[in-house]
């Protein structure tokens, strides 16, 4: 082929252009498709951390929040129950919740910030069923090992008031501790770390 009389100026001026118009429609075309990936702000409006207001909660009262779609439980325990609580650990299938789901806030023998303050995911581990709040002792239809916890009527399991599973159910898991942290005594946040904590 002779190149002869080619302006290489013309067609270096062409060739950039064409990759710039290139680049640019690309650009147009790639723009509304990557934004509709993006959460709607429904979606991320569920999954944003939830205040709760402790101020007027009595002992043994429990609270129900939703939390990315989840319901959360905030119990304020009472000093019975903590005391029992600490007699269990032979009844238990991961007393220590080595096993379980919670942030290192929580790694401790109430599962919790505050001991007389729990938070839970209320969801069963074993199907994501979500257990009953049984807060009474030796209840007819339970027996005499029942000190109070969360019941899962779909298969059966037993959980503390604590959320920690009874050996012998179905139940392989701990209830899972949400990420959760104070601002004040009596301001609770549910979906945020503590301060130097991850998520």
């Amino acid at each position: 082929m002779n190149n002869e009389g080619v302006d290489q100026s013309k067609r270096q001026f062409l060739t950039t252009a064409l990759t710039v118009v290139g680049a640019v429609g690309t650009g147009y075309l790639a723009v509304p498709f990557l934004s509709q990936m993006q959460p709607s702000v429904k979606a991320m409006a569920a999954s944003a951390p939830v205040d709760v207001d402790l101020s007027k909660m009595e002992t043994g009262q429990l609270l129900r929040v939703a939390w990315r779609g989840k319901p959360v439980w905030i119990l304020n325990r009472t000093p019975d129950v903590l005391t029992t609580l600490t007699t269990l650990d032979s009844q238990l299938a991961d007393p220590k919740s080595l096993d379980s789901i919670q942030p290192e806030n929580s790694k401790n023998a109430m599962r919790s910030i505050k001991p007389e303050i729990f938070v839970a995911v209320g969801l069963c581990t074993h199907l994501g069923c979500s257990p009953t709040f049984r807060p009474e002792v030796s209840p007819p239809d339970l027996g005499e090992k029942w000190h109070g916890g969360f019941f899962c009527p779909c298969h059966g399991s037993w959980f503390d008031l604590a959320g920690r599973v009874y050996s012998g159910v179905p139940a392989p898991t701990n209830l899972e501790i949400p990420p959760h942290r104070y601002v004040t005594d009596t301001l609770l946040i549910v979906g945020e770390p503590a301060e130097g904590a991850s998520a």
